[in-house]
């Protein structure tokens, strides 16, 4: 997906991050630096919640070198990230899916995420949701809807104990093994040849 070129100072294209607040979301450097190496500029947006303890704020902040949003911004703001080329909702929670899919944006993460079904951007959703909470029917209605949105879903990680008692590993580089997977787009969002 690194064809598309943005409108980021450094001519590189910029991948939001969308941090939820899961328990693995400790882990999203790597997610960072994987798609720095990919060729990606990175700006992190989080959940309210997610800002209170979930990840290492200020090593994500020096990682990409921007400040992390997870607050709106008043109008006299300056804009700090360019418009995305794309966006990685990584860990994704039940919580923050059922609610994008219903439509509701009453954080900025939500509203960012409402918002890139009509700037036509490809997404992809690393989901982070328990296996009880997966069974709920809301779930499963919730997908099938962002699936048809165009959003596309890496495998999902429950976060339970595997059956050796370890903890299996979250696929953060699958995020971007499955933008590689979306046509290459230009910055307007119209697909390149």
């Amino acid at each position: 997906m690194p064809g598309a070129k943005s409108g980021a100072a450094s001519g590189k294209p910029f991948l939001y991050v969308v941090v939820c607040a899961a328990g693995i979301a400790e882990g999203v450097s790597k997610l960072i630096t994987a798609a720095q190496e990919r060729g990606w500029e990175v700006g992190v947006i989080a959940t309210p919640v997610a800002m209170g303890g979930f990840f290492d704020t200020a090593g994500v902040e020096a990682l990409t070198r921007r400040p992390i949003r997870s607050a709106w911004r008043t109008p006299a703001d300056p804009r700090p990230f360019p418009p995305p080329d794309a966006v990685v909702v990584a860990p994704a929670t039940f919580n923050t899916l059922n609610k994008w899919a219903a439509g509701t944006a009453d954080t900025l993460a939500l509203g960012t995420l409402c918002e890139t079904y009509g700037l036509g951007v490809p997404v992809v959703v690393l989901p982070c949701v328990s296996d009880t909470l997966a069974a709920h029917p809301a779930y499963r209605e919730s997908l099938a809807r962002l699936r048809g949105m165009g959003v596309r879903f890496g495998e999902p990680f429950s976060g339970e104990p595997a059956r050796d008692g370890g903890r299996p590993a979250f696929g953060w580089e699958r995020a971007l093994d499955l933008l590689d997977t979306f046509p290459t787009r230009t910055p307007a969002g119209r697909p390149g040849s």
